[in-house]
């Protein structure tokens, strides 16, 4: 799977488009059959929706992550936990979901430009 759009976005720090360049990505895999939740990058996908304010295609993508990705991978379910937060309006509750985790190096700019 070609993730170069989103790599290249990051990079250039363009965190405005990380969401779009992930659903364009997902519906061009879905399309073709490709089986992705595996290696889908779902953080970066949440985080991208939450930076343009987007929190209910953010609940939508929650609700469809597989339950065996949401069990394995905590970054997920900590990325999860700031949407909860933002959900809530609960702001210093988003501070600390932020704080209160170790974020991967390829999330902390992302995470660090949103809040």
């Amino acid at each position: 799977m070609d993730f170069s759009p989103l790599t290249d976005a990051l990079a250039s720090k363009s965190y405005e488009k990380i969401a779009d360049i992930c659903d364009d990505l997902m519906l061009k895999v879905a399309a073709e059959g490709i089986v992705f939740q595996d290696e889908w990058p779902y953080v970066i996908h949440l985080l991208g929706y939450y930076y343009v304010n987007d929190i209910n295609s953010a609940r939508f993508l929650w609700k469809s992550i597989p339950s065996t990705i949401k069990d394995s991978r905590a970054e997920v379910v900590a990325a999860w936990k700031i949407g909860q937060h933002l959900w809530t309006r609960d702001y210093a509750g988003v501070y600390d979901a932020i704080r209160g985790f170790d974020w991967s190096q390829e999330a902390q700019a992302l995470v660090a430009a949103f809040s």
